[in-house]
This record gives structure tokens, C-alpha cells and sequence, in this order.
């Protein structure tokens, strides 16, 4: 974990486009939406996990990018490095700029949408997290699975969404409860589902991951 954060800050042009990139996004879809406020502050929670989603995955694109010209992975697995260890330094470095990444555009979100945290700050983050632990952990298993394809910017993607749909629209009717209100109290049974979500994908793909990187 400690190499993969050590490069993560070397490469944090990475980030920063991931931030811009995440950005621009919002940007657009709040041009797309028209100035109407109340449907912009309904639609902000779908918009800035989407934002997300398409700037995560510009990131895994371009680590599996660099990992394919440099055969990283391979070194380590030469060095006997357990696959689950390497699966779970991944996933959780990706996790945590993911994680980064949802709280920086939350200034941006609240002036474009008029978002706001009616069940606080707090409340986001355990969101954001969760949210990134979901998408964090398929994300490392797929980025690494077509590293060596070709056409691999096309073929991520299309592996990818259609494993995340439960977990990002979990993510996005939580997010909506923190930023519109809970009157019926669901804030947390949805917390739950994506942990639910995030513990299945972790364990599944730590165990496909392990069996990936086996001769």
C-alpha cells in the first residue's frame, strides 16, 4: 500500500486530471440541464457520481497503461508477492483518490447545482467512501485483466459498468438522501446496501485477482 500511495503523489498529474477531468464534467452536464434550480439540485447526485465514475476510469485506463509498458505487476509477482496483497494496496490506493476526488468537487457541485448536505458533512464522506470501495476494487480487478488487450480504453469500460450499476446506483440514492433530506429514515439502510456491495466485490475480486496473476 505504502508503494502504491508513494506512486500515487509521483504521479499526481494523474490526479489533478482526474480533478479536472471530474471538473469539466459538471461543468457540462450543469450547461446540458439549463438554469432551472430545483432540477439541478435534483439531478446533482446522479451528476457527481458520474463525474466520478468517468474520471476513476480515466485513471484505471492509464494505470493500466503504464503497467502494460513497464510489466510492474509482473516484477512483483516475480518477487512472490501474494496477488491479494498486491489486489487490496491497489484498490485501496485507488479508493482513497477516488474518496479525495469526491470531496474536492463538492465546493464545485454545491455553486454549479445548488447542492447542499442536509445530513451533514459526515454523512457525505461515509457515502463517498463507500461509493469508492465499490467502484475501486472491480475497477483494479478490470484495469488489470485488460492491461495486455488491445483496444483496452474501449474494452475497459464496457467490462466495467455494467458490474457497477448496483453499487453506484446505491451510491447515488444515498447521496440524494444527504443532499435533499431523509424524512422516511432510509439514509442508512442504503449505507448498509453498499457496504454490502463493497464487501462482495472485494472478496470476489481479491480471490479473480490472485487467479489472474497465476503462470
Amino acid at each position: 500500500l505504502y508503494k502504491e500511495l508513494q506512486l500515487e503523489w509521483r504521479g499526481r498529474a494523474r490526479f489533478m486530471a482526474m480533478l479536472a477531468f471530474a471538473l469539466l464534467t459538471l461543468l457540462l452536464f450543469s450547461f446540458a440541464v439549463g438554469p432551472e434550480p430545483t432540477l439541478l439540485r435534483r439531478l446533482a447526485p446522479g451528476f457527481v457520481w458520474l463525474a466520478l465514475l468517468l474520471a476513476s476510469l480515466l485513471a484505471l485506463a492509464e494505470g493500466a497503461r503504464v503497467e502494460a509498458e513497464q510489466a510492474s505487476v509482473e516484477g512483483l509477482v516475480l518477487l512472490a508477492v501474494p496477488g491479494e496483497v498486491l489486489f487490496w494496496s491497489k484498490a485501496l490506493s485507488q479508493a482513497g483518490c477516488m474518496a479525495a476526488l469526491g470531496l474536492l468537487v463538492l465546493p464545485v457541485a454545491a455553486a454549479l447545482y445548488g447542492a447542499e448536505l442536509r445530513l451533514g458533512l459526515p454523512a457525505y464522506l461515509l457515502v463517498v467512501l463507500l461509493g469508492s470501495l465499490c467502484i475501486s476494487a472491480p475497477g483494479t480487478l478490470y484495469a488489470s485483466l485488460c492491461a495486455q488487450a488491445r483496444g483496452r480504453d474501449v474494452l475497459l469500460p464496457l467490462l466495467l459498468f455494467p458490474v457497477l450499476v448496483p453499487g453506484v446506483l446505491a451510491a447515488v440514492k444515498a447521496t440524494a438522501l444527504v443532499m435533499q433530506g431523509d424524512p422516511m429514515g432510509e439514509f442508512f439502510s442504503w449505507c448498509a446496501m453498499l457496504a454490502a456491495f463493497a464487501a462482495v466485490y472485494w472478496l470476489l475480486c481479491s480471490v479473480l485477482f490472485g487467479r489472474l496473476l497465476q503462470p
